[in-house]
């Protein structure tokens, strides 16, 4: 192997004072000393950039300045305040922040108690009722222990909606976790399932798909507990009927499938009934 070229740079004002040690092979390698090389060819990195990123505390949140957000229309608009550090955790209100100088943000068609489900949960990572160590929900004394109107069903699929607008997948998650918490009636988690069906889209397999999976199991007899509100239902959501029928059919082969019965397609086969012949 060749010997490297060493190169001595000079302190001297001109180019020509500087000293020039040659040897060996004019490809070699060339080393100005001086020079500082890490590991992996690159130079060193500056003190500057070893430095640990400094931790972002509670307090500087609170530092941040407060942002106005109007939630409602008309008699009903309510005024909320927050700090800009902690609205920006979301993507949507990062959009409508950053960069500009806004102070107020109107959001006319967002539900307040919603908002403020999504401001506590933003300052303290939770929201009321707390999911309890044991698995519960925390007990709500202004609530009944049953929701026959489908009051509290409808708090937790607001606060999830509203999560899915603002792009907060843990907020959605834990919401959705409160939702299957709920004892309600009949006429309740049909109201539930109104506001899931005209609310999301049909691609939120999420929450729709549990909703279909409750009513293909249960309606032929939550059905006469809802007073033809099920067929109401059915009439004015489609996407719903269709839901609870394709549960209810793939349901019904896997049990024919468990039973030992042909697939589909030779069932297809014995299902059509010969016609009698004619005198």
């Amino acid at each position: 192997m060749a010997d490297p070229q060493v190169q001595v740079g000079g302190s001297g004002p001109a180019d020509q004072d500087d000293v020039e040690m040659q040897g060996g092979d004019e490809g070699a390698e060339v080393i100005e000393v001086g020079e500082t090389v890490g590991d992996n060819g690159a130079e060193g990195g500056s003190a500057e950039e070893d430095k640990p990123a400094q931790r972002v505390t509670f307090i500087d949140y609170l530092k941040s300045p407060m942002i106005e957000l109007l939630i409602g229309s008309g008699a009903d608009q309510t005024l909320l305040m927050a700090h800009k550090a902690l609205l920006t955790k979301s993507p949507f209100f990062l959009q409508k922040l950053e960069p500009s100088d806004t102070k107020r943000i109107e959001l006319s068609d967002d539900d307040l108690d919603a908002m403020s489900c999504f401001l506590e949960y933003l300052y303290t990572g939770e929201y009321f009722p707390h999911k309890l160590p044991s698995g519960n929900l925390q007990v709500d004394p202004s609530q009944p222990k049953l929701d026959e109107s489908g009051a509290q069903l409808l708090k937790h699929a607001k606060v999830y909606t509203l999560a899915e607008k603002l792009a907060m997948p843990a907020l959605k998650s834990l919401s959705h976790s409160k939702i299957h918490l709920i004892n309600s009636t009949a006429p309740a988690e049909l109201n539930y399932a109104r506001y899931v069906y005209s609310h999301t889209t049909r691609d939120d397999h999420t929450i729709r798909k549990p909703v279909a999976s409750f009513w293909g199991q249960r309606s032929h007899v939550l059905r006469h507990q809802t007073e033809g509100t099920f067929r109401q239902m059915c009439m004015d959501f489609p996407e719903f009927a269709f839901d609870v029928l394709s549960f209810v059919l793939d349901a019904e082969e896997k049990r024919a499938q468990r039973k030992g019965g042909g697939g589909p397609d030779e069932d297809v086969g014995r299902s059509a009934r010969k016609r009698a012949r004619g005198q």
